[in-house]
């Protein structure tokens, strides 16, 4: 098992921060690295407790998609998505907020595992991580410019 686990500080309210990480039209915009698209479920508007949404994009120059599943959320503190179709042989998102003095909190931890063995391992060492660590900070950014312009 491999976890990614993130940290990021936003100068913006809780509530703001927690609900543009569940609208997908917003991840649509910050995932353009990868031309992702939301191909079934719910593929406008917040995600929901219990609602799936199937992504299709680009990793690797392969265009692959995956199905999330929202199975747990405490509004405006955490909520969490399992992969229940993709590449994975595991995948779960945590995404936890906290404010404090003017400031959210949010962290991703990301929580997956690889298929193919050895060669599944290698890959996940040499490219994986890297690359889905580099898209949760790419989107984690987009999320933090926009939250703290809405604050203004």
């Amino acid at each position: 098992m491999t976890t990614i686990n993130l940290h990021t500080k936003i100068k913006a309210p809780i509530k703001e921060v927690f609900d543009l990480s569940r609208d997908i039209s917003f991840h649509l915009k910050s995932a353009k690295q990868t031309e992702e698209q939301a191909i079934a479920g719910t593929t406008s508007g917040l995600i929901n407790l219990n609602e799936t949404v199937t992504w299709r994009g680009k990793h690797f120059g392969v265009w692959l998609t995956h199905t999330s599943k929202i199975t747990k959320l405490e509004a405006p503190y955490k909520f969490v998505d399992v992969m229940i179709k993709g590449h994975f042989t595991y995948f779960v998102h945590q995404h936890i907020y906290k404010h404090q003095n003017g400031v959210t909190h949010m962290q991703d931890i990301l929580t997956y595992k690889v298929p193919y063995g050895i060669a599944g391992r290698i890959f996940d060492t040499l490219l994986l991580k890297r690359h889905l660590t580099s898209f949760l900070k790419t989107r984690n950014q987009a999320l933090k410019i926009s939250a703290e312009k809405n604050a203004l």
